[in-house]
């Protein structure tokens, strides 16, 4: 069951814009950020290229750069 957030309304104005840039999500944990990103990924795109930067050690200093 999902239950519908605030950011979804974001994600699809996000994704009208022809001029949209990246996305990066930050926020706090356990609020359900990854569950509607791959829920608005689900819904709107075939094909989904899912990285986490928390579990992949090698990467875990991009943080720095946002």
């Amino acid at each position: 069951m999902y239950f519908k957030r605030k950011i979804d309304d974001f994600l699809q104005e996000w994704k009208a814009d022809a001029k949209h840039k990246p996305l990066i999500i930050k926020g706090a944990r356990q609020i359900g950020k990854t569950e509607s990103i791959l829920h608005f990924a689900k819904q709107n795109y075939k094909n989904i290229v899912y990285i986490n930067f928390a579990l992949e050690k090698v990467h875990a200093d991009f943080s720095r750069w946002v």
